[in-house]
């Protein structure tokens, strides 16, 4: 399972730094704090679908296109 949360946190940065996003303005245009989002991230925390999903709405992609 924290293999499946680095592949996550991985592709969400990916994605963040494609469209050309600084963390702490992804942070806040997702209601995140920095320090969470960075969590996420590195793949130190599970997310919850609804956290994941405020976060797809950010970077404007779906779900399926960062799930590992």
């Amino acid at each position: 399972m924290k293999d499946l949360a680095k592949e996550l946190g991985a592709n969400i940065k990916a994605k963040r730094k494609e469209i050309g996003l600084a963390q702490d303005k992804f942070a806040e245009l997702a209601d995140l704090d920095r320090s969470y989002v960075g969590r996420i991230e590195r793949g130190q925390v599970n997310i919850t679908v609804d956290k994941l999903y405020a976060l797809t709405k950010v970077l404007g992609c779906h779900a399926r296109d960062l799930l590992p």
